[in-house]
């Protein structure tokens, strides 16, 4: 059994960590696109096509589920992607953690990327799910590019931009894209002290179980993980001179 998880960047590790541990025997494929990231800042039309090529590559390796841990792509093309896959391939986005958050906060912020915290899914999941708490929207400007970069400086002064514009009575936040947990620590440091976080990583990935397990029979497998990525092979570190565009670098 092969699941695959299709993000820009680093935003799949938090789910696919989950799945790891879940069901270790399941072997991962990790899509990643430094070719096109970041997501977030394209026009829309653009990112369908490449999520739904990414996702039709996952499948031509073989990949008998497909993931979007990642909440752009899920808002912009995870039913492009289940239309083009067809109901054989399950496919399982990624909802920002709007409903728990408004159950136990009375004022939630919900930080994402500028074109998730714009869009119409957003705001109709708040619509939906946020029931009697106040829930804001907050647009992190750069943040998800600077966690791809591991440019800490730049997680540093986006989060606390973040955090300006956070209204002073929240109780909750949404992590509401999915490189956010990968810089947790800063995010905490940077919001009151009692705040709250809330992020759909364990949730994404016990849905992907589920998903793996309604297929029938034992999901056979080493616990393998390899990665896939889209270009620039100028920028991959020394060692890596042997790597093409497109090319599976190794299991692990």
């Amino acid at each position: 059994m092969i699941v695959a998880l299709i993000d820009s960047g680093f935003g799949l590790l938090p789910t696919a960590a989950w799945l790891r541990k879940l069901r270790p025997d399941v072997d991962l494929l990790l899509q990643l696109d430094p070719e096109g990231a970041p997501w977030g800042p394209r026009p829309q039309d653009w990112v369908v096509d490449r999520v739904v090529s990414a996702a039709r590559t996952a499948r031509d390796l073989g990949a008998e589920v497909v993931v979007l841990p990642c909440n752009t792509a899920s808002v912009t093309a995870l039913e492009h992607v289940r239309a083009d896959l067809g109901a054989g391939v399950p496919v399982v986005g990624t909802v920002p953690a709007i409903k728990p958050a408004a159950a136990a906060c009375r004022s939630v912020a919900v930080w994402a990327t500028a074109a998730t915290t714009a869009s119409p899914y957003q705001a109709d999941l708040i619509a939906r799910f946020g029931g009697e708490a106040k829930v804001t929207g907050v647009a992190c400007h750069g943040l998800a590019e600077a966690v791809d970069r591991g440019d800490m400086a730049g997680v540093r002064a986006a989060v606390a931009d973040a955090a300006a514009r956070t209204p002073a009575d929240v109780e909750g936040v949404v992590l509401g894209c999915t490189h956010y947990p990968l810089i947790v620590d800063t995010i905490v440091a940077a919001l009151p002290d009692g705040v709250r976080l809330f992020d759909s990583a364990q949730a994404v990935a016990a849905q992907t179980v589920r998903r793996v397990e309604a297929l029938g029979g034992p999901a056979i497998g080493d616990g393998t993980v390899r990665v896939y990525l889209s270009g620039r092979p100028g920028e991959l570190p020394p060692g890596a001179a042997a790597y093409e565009p497109g090319r599976l670098l190794g299991a692990g």
